[in-house]
């Protein structure tokens, strides 16, 4: 398939946490605001509480051949993941375990949160760890909410203050769109592996 530089960047955005009670749907709904005004991307929203994979890794469950088309088409990933228990969630990690090639050779940003001071920053440092096994290239900035709960205004409302996490999103995002298309352009003119 052949890609124009002007061809917007198709993103997987994999929401990471399918905890009941997660606070992982309104940084989601916020990200998607931050991502809608672009044009230059098309965003796909995979949120691992709609995919649970089976936990034996079984590459041809139903629930992982379903995933595959839509992982593989992306350009790029961005993951919004909680931090639990200094690490990123079970499920997260069940579903980068189920891939391989999906991965492969494209860009990764992360956008997390926690309870605590860290914000996601040691789950996000795991899952460098991680995708650099599928050689990926991991974004340098981030954008984090740490002790979330703070984040949110008297009346609800996510985040208090848009303003400076927008600020984080757009450079966060300006990266994965120069890696992405780097990337995909290497990528028509010789396969990756190849």
């Amino acid at each position: 398939m052949t890609v124009t530089a002007a061809e917007p960047l198709r993103v997987t955005v994999l929401i990471g946490s399918a905890r009941e009670g997660r606070l992982a749907p309104d940084v989601a709904r916020w990200f998607a605001q931050q991502t809608d005004v672009r044009e230059d991307l098309v965003v796909d929203t995979v949120d691992l509480a709609e995919h649970v994979l089976p936990a034996s890794l079984v590459p041809h469950a139903p629930e992982t051949v379903a995933l595959r088309p839509r992982l593989a088409a992306a350009d790029a990933f961005v993951v919004i993941v909680p931090e639990y228990n200094r690490s990123l969630p079970g499920p997260l990690k069940t579903l980068i375990d189920s891939f391989n090639a999906e991965w492969q050779a494209k860009p990764v940003a992360f956008v997390s949160y926690g309870l605590g001071m860290a914000g996601g920053v040691r789950a996000v440092e795991h899952l460098r760890q991680i995708f650099a096994e599928f050689h990926c290239v991991g974004m340098k900035d981030t954008v984090t909410f740490p002790q979330i709960n703070e984040h949110y205004d008297v009346d609800g409302r996510f985040p208090a203050d848009p303003a400076g996490a927008a600020s984080a999103a757009k450079l966060m995002l300006d990266q994965l769109v120069w890696w992405g298309r780097a990337l995909r352009d290497a990528k028509s003119l010789r396969p990756y592996g190849s």
